[in-house]
């Protein structure tokens, strides 16, 4: 990025607080690094064009998960724990809150599980290095006239804050695979979609019922034995399949939970309380194999150790 175009100010006090921001830009599917430090520089040239002396934000989280130092100095500052530069994110915070801009526009959908992760990583390691409690993470809303960070980014605060308490405690692990993620795998014949608004991400996918082996496959690592919470995200319509099979993988058997897409999609639905076994494998999978022609869903899991 370019240099700053003035001089950034210095607290000697540390922030009390994180405020969570969406960019308001275009959820583009090139999740590569590359891409994360265009979007980055192009934040820097939009605030330049306000007249502030560098990118307003202290950091950035790019779509594909990759975290980056927006005002000059947030990072050593982050680094040290002891002091951090006034931004410019928002009015009345900017010397109290670190500034997290995520790429994208979460109004009617949700942030990629690789945004999402990195999200989590990134709070967690705020709270710790600056002593801040995980309840102190808010919207940018919640101190500013804004729709900022987006009405299905804000609705996820309380996931955000779970999620750090428990990454700063030690006492549970979670991980997103959505269906973007390197982590899922389906054939040509799971077709892709956006057209429903309670996705998680940017888009799903879907199929045809058939008596075939056919698997929309989740991969994930699971750290050690344990018992894990298994949920799974996807959008509901009435014509979906109201028996879509789900296949637990637990290391050591496997079940079969069969759900209802038609209704209560937009959310986290558990599939279960599994103990599992520590390795690298597809924990779950969504199979085709169900009765009628209505189309079966396959679009985010999430893991929790519980």
């Amino acid at each position: 990025a370019e240099a700053p175009r003035g001089t950034i100010s210095t607290t000697s006090g540390k922030p009390n607080k994180i405020l969570i921001h969406h960019m308001a830009s275009a959820n583009v599917t090139d999740y590569s690094q590359a891409a994360g430090y265009r979007i980055a520089r192009d934040v820097q040239q939009w605030h330049f064009a306000n007249g502030w002396v560098d990118s307003g934000q202290h950091l950035s989280v790019s779509r594909g998960g990759y975290v980056m130092e927006g005002r000059r100095g947030s990072l050593n500052g982050l680094r040290a724990g002891t002091h951090t530069v006034v931004g410019a994110h928002c009015p009345g915070q900017n010397s109290d809150a670190i500034g997290i801009e995520n790429q994208g526009t979460y109004t009617s959908v949700a942030p990629p599980a690789q945004l999402w992760n990195s999200l989590v990583d990134l709070c967690a390691y705020i709270c710790q290095q600056y002593g801040i409690a995980p309840t102190q993470i808010y919207g940018h809303r919640d101190f500013r006239a804004t729709a900022c960070p987006g009405d299905v980014l804000y609705a996820m605060l309380p996931q955000l804050r779970s999620e750090v308490a428990a990454a700063l405690n030690g006492t549970s692990w979670s991980v997103i695979v959505d269906n973007t993620s390197s982590g899922f795998s389906a054939s040509g014949n799971w077709l892709t979609s956006s057209y429903s608004s309670e996705r998680y991400g940017s888009d799903y996918r879907y199929a045809r019922p058939a008596e075939v082996s056919d698997l929309a496959t989740y991969r994930a690592t699971i750290p050690s034995n344990g018992s894990y919470r298994v949920e799974a995200w996807f959008p509901a319509i009435a014509g979906y399949n109201t028996s879509t099979p789900f296949i637990v993988h637990t290391g050591t058997a496997q079940s079969t939970v069969r759900v209802d897409q038609s209704a209560g999609g937009g959310a986290w639905m558990s599939l279960g309380t599994y103990s599992m076994t520590a390795g690298t494998r597809t924990v779950v999978a969504v199979s085709r194999w169900t009765s009628g022609s209505a189309y079966v869903v396959a679009d985010a899991i999430r893991i929790t150790r519980l």
